[in-house]
């Protein structure tokens, strides 16, 4: 087996080899076995002397564990790569589907997951004891969301299952990213942290959010009940207005609210219908540049469901504002 190198500045090796059992399932003696006597992975040294491996050592880690438990003798897949090791799951997911399809009683439940430790989790004893009126085919497995569009969804699985520690909007572009590439109906969706109005809006989406910690019980229910749900499947086709509300009032009816006369002492009316067509324009610049940029799609994305958002919040008050004066925004004045 080689050496362990030192770690570079750049290297991605930051686990201990404890994390790696944690996330992977797989006893920290079988890790040591796998290296010294398979060379399954080449850890690099930390300055301290510390073995430290990769977020790719986790997942394959994890994909092992769970190709040993259905047969693979581990001296045969030991030294494969991820992508190997997950067309590996995916045939043997194919023989399973064969094989519980001649129990009429048993259910098997696709899914794409994101998170090493949300998968670990699902290949669990435990976790298959309590969902033991399902079968749970895990047709891919990712390290986060970036890893999953990078690689794509060739078969869109039943669920898509993600486990994300911060839940903000740039969480919120790449996932609907990954759903707006392929039909896939169902989104369970578990973080730790998470700003509220990302929440709600993957929420009316049609994603099942929840906070962590999530019992495993509670887990297989949501995932059960899900099945029951006719889920909008046209969800991953709204893309990155699935949202953000559509427009309400076009510009002629804005134009009109600016130059219309009140009894307030303030000009509010004005300035409301104003920052509306501002931010109107602005939404649709920043739809412009997501089309035509690759490198700040990120930035751009967020500025779209920003103003987008923003937008709509302003409609509300234009609303309110109409209401107050006794104004007829369906009607010219």
């Amino acid at each position: 087996m080689p050496n362990p190198k030192p770690t570079s500045p750049t290297s991605t090796a930051v686990h201990r080899i404890g994390a790696v059992s944690a996330l992977s399932g797989v006893p920290v003696p079988t890790l040591r076995v796998w290296e010294i006597r398979y060379a399954t992975f080449s850890p690099r040294m930390s300055g301290g002397g510390q073995r430290q491996y990769s977020d790719d050592d986790v997942l394959r880690a994890t994909m092992l564990k769970r190709l040993t438990e259905l047969g693979h003798a581990i001296s045969s897949i030991a030294n494969h790569d991820a992508a190997r090791l997950n067309a590996l799951m995916q045939q043997q997911n194919a023989s399973l589907r064969r094989d519980t399809a001649k129990n009429a009683e048993l259910q098997t439940v696709s899914a794409a997951v994101v998170g090493l430790a949300l998968a670990a989790r699902l290949a669990s004893d435990k976790f298959k004891k309590i969902f033991a009126t399902n079968v749970l085919e895990v047709t891919n497995i990712f390290a986060d969301l970036d890893a999953a569009l990078a690689a794509g969804l060739a078969v869109p699985p039943q669920f898509l299952l993600v486990h994300v520690n911060s839940l903000h909007a740039l969480v919120q572009v790449d996932l609907l990213r990954l759903i707006d590439r392929g039909d896939i109906p169902q989104v369970i969706v578990l973080y730790r942290f998470g700003q509220e109005q990302v929440v709600e809006s993957l929420k009316r989406a049609g994603m099942v959010v929840r906070r962590e910690p999530v019992s495993d019980h509670e887990l297989a229910e949501l995932i059960r009940s899900s099945l029951l749900v006719d889920a909008p499947r046209a969800m991953g086709r709204k893309g990155l207005g699935a949202t953000i509300p559509a427009r309400k009032y076009d510009d002629a009816t804005l134009a009109r609210m600016a130059d219309v006369s009140t009894n307030m002492l303030c000009e509010c009316p004005r300035h409301v219908a104003e920052i509306i067509t501002q931010l109107v324009s602005f939404e649709q610049y920043s739809q412009d540049c997501l089309n035509k940029s690759t490198e700040d799609a990120h930035l751009h994305a967020y500025l779209h469901s920003v103003s987008g958002s923003a937008r709509a919040l302003f409609e509300h008050a234009l609303e309110m504002v109409a209401q107050h004066e006794g104004l007829d925004l369906s009607q010219p004045n």
